[in-house]
């Protein structure tokens, strides 16, 4: 997109004119305020001096390049470097507060109030700023000042135990692949940022919004305490896949498969499923006795539909067991494609099971704007991301690089009043950090027991 494009757009970005001071790392702080960036807001991200975001040179792959992991969740953004620890430091951080619109933190519990940048402060200095906190746990939690990752959100917030198989030696709490505890929290944060912002206009006066990583991964999860307490109710759950054959205790199994509803979900094996881990579709039975006689005449079996073991939806979940390998046998006649398009046609709900490297080569993820490609430069050149997940028919955002650690100092500075010479002193005292770039090595892997 050319400067001309970017400043056309620029005007209808919903966040034109709001200035963030981003004190996050990681990915659960980056991945919110990297959603506000792209919806036009000018985010300054703090970073420790010369070392700066811990995920810069973490799970590094290409020689002198900053990692995917930073890359994919810092476009968009300036980096300035700083020692907060220093008196100047402080006054600079003070300064940024003071006209922010926006300041996002989600460094360990407590730090931020023993640093001097608690909510109370800066809401002194600056009435009108939204301060937003990200921590692992809710304010009072007797988990409070527990630090959390990831997993440790997923576990505490119900997903863990509900995922997975109830037997066997993989019948352990599993976590989900989805950033359900990171980027999930990230975009809880940002829909709370936005309506701290919207609740401004009204109010003329600044608020404090705090997301904890399990709050977030609960209300992804709600559907479970549903599944609780009809468990309390019923004391068994039929639309789960252990149903009826399972001794019932006080908490809900792992859902294995199931589709989470009072339909049958199920994962079908496809053609090609013997070579191929991932030749698999997706398919729910639904409910109506009519969507289920179409489904049946759709894979060339009608005589399903008199079979007395599934008549009715009841019937058919007391007999899942023995309709699974029914639908298998004709599911594996063919790809995953082709019954996505067959199935699909005759309004069966079904998709294919896509793995990592068919989805970042998918040909309408690629044209539709879903997968973005930034160009980084440098040795890493041009990388793919995931980009605004949602689209607004008058504004597509301008795609641009994540910067180099401290890129932005000297520009920053100086919207702040700090002349070439206040610049090199704070350098000189270690307050702010020389711009750099990536400097690693190649990462050597073992591939078929030999270095690489």
């Amino acid at each position: 997109m050319s400067e001309n494009e970017k400043n056309e757009q620029n005007e209808y970005a919903p966040l034109k004119g709001i200035k963030i001071v981003d004190w996050t790392q990681v990915q659960s702080g980056p991945s919110c305020t990297q959603l506000l960036a792209w919806l036009g807001a000018d985010v300054i991200k703090i970073e420790r001096t010369n070392t700066g975001d811990p995920t810069r040179n973490e799970l590094l792959d290409i020689k002198d390049s900053w990692s995917l992991y930073y890359l994919q969740l810092n476009a968009n953004k300036r980096s300035l470097t700083l020692d907060i620890k220093t008196p100047e430091g402080k006054k600079i951080m003070y300064d940024l507060a003071k006209k922010a619109d926006v300041f996002v933190e989600n460094i360990a519990p407590g730090s931020a109030d023993r640093n001097g940048f608690g909510w109370e402060k800066l809401h002194s200095i600056n009435p009108r700023l939204i301060y937003a906190s990200l921590k692992g746990f809710n304010e009072g939690s007797r988990f409070e000042n527990v630090k959390a990752f990831e997993p440790v959100a997923q576990a505490a917030g119900g997903s863990a135990s509900a995922t997975g198989w109830n037997k066997g030696v993989n019948n352990v709490p599993t976590q989900s692949a989805a950033a359900l505890g990171d980027s999930n929290t990230g975009m809880h944060l940002a829909i709370g940022i936005l309506a701290a912002l919207l609740q401004r206009e009204h109010t003329g006066e600044g608020t404090f919004v705090y997301q904890s990583m399990q709050d977030a991964v609960l209300n992804l999860c709600r559907i479970k305490l549903r599944d609780q307490l009809m468990l309390d109710n019923l004391g068994a759950l039929p639309h789960y896949a252990v149903y009826p054959n399972w001794k019932w205790g006080k908490a809900i199994p792992r859902a294995e498969n199931t589709e989470g509803g009072q339909v049958i979900g199920w994962t079908y094996k496809a053609k090609g499923w013997e070579t191929d881990p991932n030749a698999y579709a997706y398919i729910v039975i639904q409910n109506e006795n009519k969507k289920w006689d179409k489904m049946c005449e759709a894979m060339g079996h009608p005589e399903w539909e008199k079979d007395p073991r599934f008549v009715d939806w009841q019937h058919r979940q007391l007999h899942k067991e023995e309709l699974y390998p029914l639908i298998e046998a004709y599911t594996k006649q063919y790809d995953k494609y082709t019954l996505t398009k067959e199935l699909g046609a005759a309004g069966v709900p079904v998709g294919p099971v896509l793995d990592w490297h068919e989805l970042e080569n998918d040909p309408d993820l690629n044209s539709d704007g879903t997968i973005v490609t930034i160009d980084q430069g440098g040795n890493r050149g041009k990388f793919k991301t995931i980009g605004l997940p949602f689209s607004l028919s008058n504004y597509k955002p301008a795609y641009d690089r994540a910067p180099d650690l401290g890129e932005n100092n000297k520009e920053i500075l100086t919207e702040l009043g700090y002349d070439a010479d206040q610049i090199e002193d704070l350098v000189n005292k270690g307050v702010i950090s020389k711009a750099k770039g990536p400097k690693n090595p190649r990462v050597h892997v073992i591939i078929d027991g030999k270095e690489h």
